[in-house]
């Protein structure tokens, strides 16, 4: 009875494995029959699309201006009318000045797909994101558009063997990024004494279109070694302003700038005797000259309002600046006047006042810039300035917190003499 009962198990466990197995199959086929099969147009590409049109029933063709042409040369060429040329030109107005296009930039033309080859867009580049576009199919329309930027966090290591400039360019990114790195630590380093051995790591982000860098978006955070200091610099938000601290949680920003020109040399010091180079005596010199070429913009070192804006003899074209009750500061030798600069005026701090020149008594273009502390002169290079706003306190943890997970990633990058791309230091959620 025993194996009698064992086999009769048996027996029914494999009925019931079968009547499964018997349902799964009778499943399938309904499936089957039930899902219609696939067409060719499941698998077709995805449409190709550039500057909102889909392109690919056209013939596209991608060029640059060249001297000399301009929209009715290029359109011409492509089987466009002088009727049609001279519409688009009357509809253009206060959408898109043709002058304004320029020999060097983009431009794409999408042409019938056959032996034709008309015209039915043209598309100039205006910029590295922005373009226009000129319809010259059946309906003659123009319209501008933005294209995609977007940002990319990258690291950056460099030493300094001459300048940043030229460390930033030898370490392999943009030009750029030297010029944001000297806004960053503008109040904190003086750029012109910098020297070599001084090194620097940054996290920034990198502007992309079409799969190429156009430039430098923010800077995240970085670290600049100058005389053997550690100087870092946090970007932070509060009260919907943006600012750079330190360490401490003290703002980078001071009262005023370290210098009124971005990469030129001191050509002349603060000095009580100096041999004049076109006097030839020996005088005061209570300024600081900075050798730079002719026009280079020149900017105000803090907030204020112009006392004096005019021809000073020998100081040639002048801009004086009362900053507050304490300090004032004078631009010396300029060639030109910034954009509504004149007695009464006032100006924020990095505003363009004026531009280098050899006005007045001068061997060459410089900039002879004087600091006055109560009335009397004071070497620029040696003026203390108070920091500005720290982080809040309510809101320092959140600060605290931020540093300390962008000091571990500033520290974490290897320092060799090139850029160092590491998606692994960098997270979207961290920024």
């Amino acid at each position: 009875m025993r194996k009698l009962s064992k086999k009769r198990i048996f027996i029914g466990i494999v009925a019931i494995i079968l009547i499964a197995l018997g349902l799964v199959v009778v499943d399938l086929q309904r499936s089957r029959l039930s899902t219609p099969p696939l067409s060719d147009e499941a698998y077709a590409d995805e449409p190709r699309v550039e500057y909102g049109i889909v392109v690919d029933s056209f013939q596209v063709v991608k060029d640059v201006i060249k001297t000399g042409e301009n929209l009715s040369y290029i359109l011409s060429r492509y089987r466009i009318g002088p009727g049609d040329i001279d519409k688009l030109v009357q509809k253009s107005v206060g959408v898109f000045n043709l002058r304004n296009i320029k020999a060097g930039n983009k431009y794409t033309v999408l042409c019938t797909d056959d032996s034709l080859s008309r015209a039915c867009y043209f598309i100039y580049e205006a910029s590295p994101t922005s373009y226009v576009v000129f319809e010259t199919g059946d309906s003659l329309h123009i319209h501008t558009g933005e294209k995609e930027v977007i940002v990319r966090q990258r690291a950056a290591t460099g030493t300094i063997s001459s300048s940043l400039w030229n460390a930033v360019i030898q370490a392999g990114a943009s030009p750029n990024l030297a010029i944001e790195l000297s806004e960053v630590y503008a109040w904190s380093i003086d750029f012109y004494a910098i020297q070599p051995g001084d090194k620097f790591s940054v996290l920034y982000e990198e502007l992309v279109v079409d799969g190429q860098p156009i430039g430098t978006g923010n800077i995240i955070t970085a670290k600049f070694t100058h005389s053997g200091r550690d100087l870092y610099a946090y970007r932070f938000i509060q009260d919907e302003k943006t600012d750079y601290f330190d360490e401490q949680g003290q703002s980078l920003r001071k009262a005023f700038l370290k210098a009124p020109l971005r990469y030129s040399r001191i050509s002349s010091h603060f000095s009580n005797s100096r041999m004049h180079p076109v006097l030839r005596i020996r005088r005061p010199h209570h300024g600081v000259d900075y050798a730079a070429p002719k026009g280079t913009p020149v900017h105000s070192i803090g907030n204020g309002t112009v006392i004096d804006a005019r021809w000073a003899g020998g100081a040639g074209r002048l801009v004086k600046i009362k900053h507050n009750a304490t300090y004032t500061t004078a631009y010396m030798h300029l060639s030109g006047y910034g954009p509504g600069i004149k007695k009464g005026a006032r100006v924020q701090q990095g505003q363009v006042i004026g531009y280098v020149g050899s006005s007045g008594l001068s061997t060459g273009p410089h900039l002879d810039f004087r600091f006055y502390k109560n009335g009397s002169p004071v070497d620029p290079l040696k003026v203390e300035s108070p920091p500005a706003l720290p982080v809040k306190k309510d809101l320092l943890d959140e600060y605290n917190a931020l540093r300390i997970k962008l000091t571990h990633k500033l520290d974490s990058i290897d320092f060799p003499q090139r850029v160092t791309v590491r998606p692994d230091l960098l997270s979207e959620a961290d920024f």
